[in-house]
């Protein structure tokens, strides 16, 4: 399985999904990453480790963290190859002034927006497949 590539096809079926918790992005200087930390992300910089964890897990491990955003997966399965889809996504993120970091995975893409915008951010997505499939 590829994923999609069409990006029309990507945007008309994006299908955002809120999820419920609160993210942030902590710096964790050891490594390995221990699993009771159960990251959603862990990548490897010169300076150290990057994780996307709960705001909880932080606080309860006293990890330095910023960006306190909440996850939007968008449920379609993207290819890893496809052309131009976060580029729109960020860009109609942008007209609504929402910062976004977004994070590709092998199935699909998903977007850490501050956590007070989240939901104007789905709006915003949500609008856009919507304008799209009347095209």
């Amino acid at each position: 399985m590829v994923g999609e590539t069409n990006l029309d096809a990507l945007i008309r079926s994006m299908q955002p999904v809120l999820k419920p918790n609160t993210f942030v992005f902590a710096d964790y200087s050891e490594t390995p990453c221990p699993p009771e930390l159960e990251p959603v992300m862990v990548f490897q910089e010169a300076e150290g480790q990057t994780l996307i964890i709960t705001r909880e897990m932080a606080e309860r491990y006293s990890l330095p963290y910023s960006f306190p955003c909440r996850q939007i997966t968008l449920n379609i399965h993207s290819s890893l190859e496809a052309v131009g889809f976060l580029a729109a996504i960020t860009t109609q993120l942008a007209r609504h002034g929402i910062p976004v970091n977004a994070v590709s995975a092998f199935f699909h893409d998903h977007l850490f927006v501050p956590e007070d915008r989240a939901d104007e951010a789905l709006s915003a997505l949500k609008a856009m497949a919507a304008d799209a499939e009347q095209f």
